[in-house]
């Protein structure tokens, strides 16, 4: 059956705070229909709730627990609901008034954040992107989005807002995948030019950069890009959509997914290694 939902992660957020709510009916020992009957609800309304169908509003959490004599579930599946419903933001509203805000939009966060970590398979994090290769890669984010097209504004405000990898008091861990590097944006010019820039970030103290070859045998699959903002939040970036992740449980997936990949990956003389191959493979 088609999701309701209009991506996989939020689709798999709703298809949990269901399960949870089977889980505590059957724990009770009730029937879908024992619930309704509780909640003079129909019984298809418990069907759609519990089978991820309809989203459950916080009300009918509060009631579904109570019926199950389960109120103490209920803090912990009204944060779930509450980050579901905020966690899908579409990305042509967050890009409706212009690229160079949206990147501006990001600074109190940036600010406030200590430990950055990102995993990449798609394309260098803007942390590290030079002017050249964020300019050639939002031209292209403009033309599938339909958006305002103030690429030079948003490429120049990218470019500012990462010089905060070269501040005190910071750390940033960057996983890449190997084809990151391959995948050519812009031209050959621009592409050599952010390698040969990355060769030079991997040298700051306070930055971390493995890189997963290709071809090596791995026990997790290529995952969606993702940033971490300490234990705070994860940005997960989509085609449609940016999904911000704030609920404990799921932050700690991200970490410990961050952690496999990055035991995955080389660092020092091996990654420099492969920036200097994919240079050469630029000639």
């Amino acid at each position: 059956m088609q999701s309701p939902y209009p991506s996989s992660a939020l689709d798999e957020a709703r298809r949990s705070i269901a399960e949870k709510l089977r889980e505590i009916r059957r724990d009770a020992g009730l029937t879908g229909r024992e619930v309704a009957a509780r909640l003079g609800w129909q019984p298809s309304k418990v069907s759609r709730l519990q089978n991820a169908t309809t989203p459950p509003s916080d009300d009918d959490i509060r009631a579904w627990c109570r019926a199950c004599d389960a109120e103490d579930r209920i803090p912990d599946l009204l944060a779930a609901n509450r980050s579901a419903d905020s966690m899908y933001v579409e990305w042509r509203r967050l890009q409706r008034t212009g690229l160079r805000r949206l990147q501006v939009s990001r600074i109190p966060l940036y600010e406030r954040t200590r430990a950055f970590r990102v995993y990449s398979s798609s394309v260098m994090p803007g942390f590290v992107q030079t002017y050249e290769y964020a300019t050639a890669l939002l031209e292209s984010v403009a033309r599938v989005h339909g958006t305002v097209n103030d690429v030079d504004e948003a490429a120049a405000a990218r470019v500012e807002r990462s010089q905060i990898i070269r501040e005190s008091g910071r750390t940033f861990a960057f996983v890449l995948e190997e084809s990151v590097l391959r995948h050519v944006v812009g031209d050959e010019a621009t592409m050599a030019g952010q390698l040969g820039y990355l060769l030079s970030v991997m040298a700051l103290p306070a930055v971390s950069v493995g890189i997963i070859p290709m071809g090596r045998t791995r026990g997790m699959w290529t995952l969606e890009t993702f940033t971490m903002f300490d234990e705070a939040r994860v940005h997960v970036e989509l085609l449609t959509a940016a999904i911000t992740v704030t609920t404990p449980g799921e932050i700690a997936q991200y970490a410990s997914a961050f952690e496999e990949m990055a035991a995955q990956a080389v660092y020092g003389a091996n990654a420099r290694a492969l920036v200097s191959a994919a240079i050469d493979a630029l000639d």
